[in-house]
């Protein structure tokens, strides 16, 4: 049984008012005026006389019985006292709210979204505020987004739970988390509220420092979706396009399948997605590159997905769209669409300096790109990969840029050319540059090595990977700046023994291939709802993107001609505009294997602790004062009602 609590302790003093009550009462003392037949009655009077003590007064006065019964009651009211509802008293309790795309299913045909569920049960939290207590709302999506400061405004924490909507976006509770615990350095919090479907990955890298109480909603029913799609080039102008379709698990669903090409329906396939159980075969989770990664292809090891290949023709820039049209009952409707943008069928065009005779032979091998200059001198508008041994060529632009031979500028004092010869003797092989590149025993002549007293941190805090090492130092290195990637082999290759081993014409390959991945030449993916890729336009244009809800922003494109961060909450179309005259339009769709599964964890695993959900609803505290102001109001009309009563004659 839980104990009663007090809102206001401070509305104690009110209890004093009993002793102005009492005051009136051992002052005021009225005998009534009688005619008597007789003086022998005096004697008892004289009686009353000498018992007439403070406690006297008290015997068989029903009016000040009455009285104290109502100031008493009043008095506690006014201490506002409860019945706790929980364990927990809280005074500032954030209250984590899943917004993500799995909120927006249903359990039946017409039934209520998981979101409206939640809503429902904060709308009562929120009723039942008492006192000092104070709540802050915090919509949680693939990131956090603090909806109201702590307060206990019923009026301003019912506004916002009612702008609450689903965004066609993974959940993600890392960032809610690192949100409440900012919150917590400038206000007391002892437990946080989370209130979810269960889509989240079981696993959360967060070290949870206050307690939690995961309400866990029941998940919604059984759903069908498109958790992938993407094309890879068969030939110059055609491609092969692969969708994958899941579904839950223990349900046999059928779908037909279309596939749209400029808006007119080009394929269809029909499919039947037998439900599946958990599958301990394939890779583990863990090895995925980002806990969302992992997520994914857990959800997508439990479940029985097909996967459907359609060829398409398309010589130039093509929109992609493809429809999941379940059969019968589907929980989710947002994953049910997705787009792609299939590029202009073309040759990869490469710059190779004319003084790189061994990269350019290696590049004669290659299929499907244009090398330049060209043996009549003709070169393009613009190069895809840039291969060079000049420092002039840093003002070059490619989207994959290669240097050989030459240290950058910025680095210049910290690495220097020296004389003699070392080995390779550590290299990245992660990475794409570098896969299935062996560089064991190769010598470099005449290396760059560190000046004296620097460290590998000093380079790497330039914006500089170092991706293979010699005695001396880096020997190459990566720089990413937004899309665009450029390699520094800091020695000549042609002063080395790479170019008489087979990882040199491997490494020729990589570095197209890495081209062809940033051109989308060879491999598109579907766009996912989040944020979308960066687009390339003109550079500082002002650009209005249009999201399928009838928002719109305008976005800069910096000095590079990339638009980049177009966020994108929803699924469908967004048409990006100049002066009102359009100049793309890219689609966004879920893809998301574990928001398609509608998986729903009862544990949650934080770095040190696993929090299950709670057995029981959040119950808010029981007032009791409006039970004792009602009960001072009937002890009101009780003394009103026998002390104008009729007198009783005999």
């Amino acid at each position: 049984m839980n104990l009663p609590g007090f809102h206001s302790l401070a509305s104690a003093w009110l209890f004093l008012l009993f002793i102005p009550l009492l005051i009136l009462y051992f002052l005021k003392l009225k005998r009534p005026r009688m005619e008597i037949p007789s003086l022998a009655l005096w004697r008892q009077v004289l009686n009353d006389q000498r018992v007439n003590s403070p406690f006297q007064k008290f015997k068989r006065n029903i009016l000040l019985l009455l009285q104290m019964l109502m100031l008493m009651a009043l008095c506690v009211a006014a201490l506002q006292p409860f019945i706790r509802g929980g364990p927990e008293n809280y005074q500032n309790l954030p209250v984590l709210i899943d917004c993500s795309a799995s909120m927006a299913g249903v359990v039946e045909d017409g039934g209520s979204p998981r979101l409206d569920v939640v809503k429902a049960q904060v709308e009562q939290l929120i009723e039942g505020l008492q006192g000092d207590q104070r709540l802050a709302l915090i919509a949680v999506t693939d990131t956090a987004r603090r909806v109201t400061e702590f307060t206990n405004n019923k009026r301003i924490l019912r506004g916002a739970l009612a702008k609450l909507k689903v965004v066609d976006v993974p959940g993600q509770l890392e960032d809610a988390m690192r949100m409440t615990l900012a919150l917590s350095r400038t206000e007391t919090i002892d437990s946080v509220l989370v209130y979810s479907d269960g889509n989240f990955p079981e696993r959360v890298d967060f070290e949870l420092p206050f307690a939690l109480n995961y309400q866990r909603i029941p998940k919604a029913g059984r759903n069908l979706g498109i958790t992938e799609f993407n094309a890879r080039r068969s030939k110059t102008t055609d491609w092969d396009v692969f969708v994958r379709v899941a579904g839950t698990a223990g349900d046999d669903m059928g779908a037909d399948v279309q596939l749209l090409q400029n808006g007119a329906v080009i394929a269809e396939q029909s499919v039947l997605i037998k439900g599946g159980s958990p599958n301990s075969s394939g890779s583990s989770p863990a090895a995925s590159a980002t806990p969302q990664d992992a997520a994914e292809e857990a959800a997508s090891k439990k479940k029985t997905s097909q996967r459907i290949s359609f060829g398409v023709a398309s010589p130039g820039v093509s929109s992609l769209e493809v429809r999941l049209k379940p059969d019968g009952f589907d929980s989710l409707e947002s994953d049910n669409t997705a787009f792609l943008e299939l590029p202009e069928g073309r040759n990869l065009r490469v710059y190779a300096s004319l003084r790189l005779g061994t990269w350019r032979h290696a590049l004669e091998a290659l299929k499907e790109i244009d090398v330049y200059p060209g043996a009549d001198g003709s070169e393009p508008a613009a190069y895809d990969v840039l291969i060079s041994n000049s420092e002039d060529d840093l003002e070059n632009d490619a989207l994959v840029r290669c240097f050989v031979g030459v240290i950058p500028p910025d680095l210049a004092e910290l690495i220097e050319p020296s004389e003699g010869e070392t080995e390779l003797v550590d290299w990245n092989r992660t990475e794409g540059l570098l896969q299935h590149v062996q560089l064991s025993n190769v010598t470099v002549i005449d290396p760059p090595v560190r000046r004296e007293g620097v460290v590998d941190n000093e380079i790497e805090e330039f914006g500089y990977e170092i991706l293979a090492w010699g005695d001396g130092g880096p020997l190459l290195l990566k720089q990413r700046d937004g899309i665009r990637l450029t390699y520094f082999f800091l020695f000549h290759t042609d002063s080395s023994t790479l170019p008489y081993r087979l990882a040199f014409p491997i490494t020729v390959a990589n570095t197209i291939n890495q081209g062809l991945a940033a051109t989308a030449l060879s491999e598109v993916r579907g766009q996912r709802t989040g944020v979308l890729a960066p687009v390339a336009l003109l550079a500082d244009r002002d650009y209005t993107v249009s999201a399928p809800d009838g928002t719109s922003r305008t976005i800069t494109a910096d000095d590079q001609g990339m638009l980049r961060g177009i966020p994108a909450p929803h699924i469908g179309n967004y048409e990006i505009t100049e002066g009102g005259k359009e100049v793309r339009t890219l689609g966004a769709g879920l893809l998301s294997p574990l928001e398609s599964s509608l998986e729903s964890v009862s544990e949650i695993q934080f770095r040190e602790v696993a929090v299950g959900q709670a057995e029981t609803t959040v119950k808010n505290d029981k007032p009791l004062w409006k039970y004792l102001a009602i009960a001072a109001f009937l002890v009101l009309l009780i003394e009103w009602w026998y002390f104008q009563r009729r007198p009783v004659t005999t």
